[in-house]
């Protein structure tokens, strides 16, 4: 008796290995799939080149307000916003979003416009 209910234990066993169900969304898709058509519709440098400006200008705009995080006051400045606009509305939309800040914003604004000469403008999300 003891023999057969081993057996059985065994059996089911097997049988419950043997019979897994797996789920799989088919919304999903892995990250780098997704990074993949990203790097298609944009140069890789260029991907690149834009995020080091964006982090430049965060290092710098802490720089010129010096102040932590929390402190700093709301300010955006939109990269394809800017690379619409001529070289003077350029230069005068930056002056209008620093109003605030008390520093001189001559060299940030060089600097800034300077970096962003041969970046393109990038259009909205990608539709699939």
């Amino acid at each position: 008796m003891a023999s057969e209910a081993s057996a059985q234990t065994r059996v089911m066993s097997e049988a419950s290995a043997q019979s897994r169900v797996m789920f799989q969304a088919k919304d999903e898709e892995p990250a780098s799939r997704k990074l993949g058509k990203l790097t298609v519709k944009y140069n890789r440098k260029d991907l690149q080149r834009r995020l080091d400006i964006e982090e430049w200008i965060d290092g710098q705009l802490h720089l010129l307000f010096d102040c932590e995080e929390e402190e700093m006051p709301e300010l955006e400045i939109d990269i394809d916003e800017l690379l619409e606009l001529s070289d003077t509305e350029q230069r005068s939309r930056l002056q209008e979003l620093l109003h605030e800040c008390g520093k001189p914003k001559e060299d940030f604004i060089n600097g800034l416009l300077y970096r962003m000469k041969g970046l393109r403008k990038m259009s909205g999300p990608l539709k699939k």
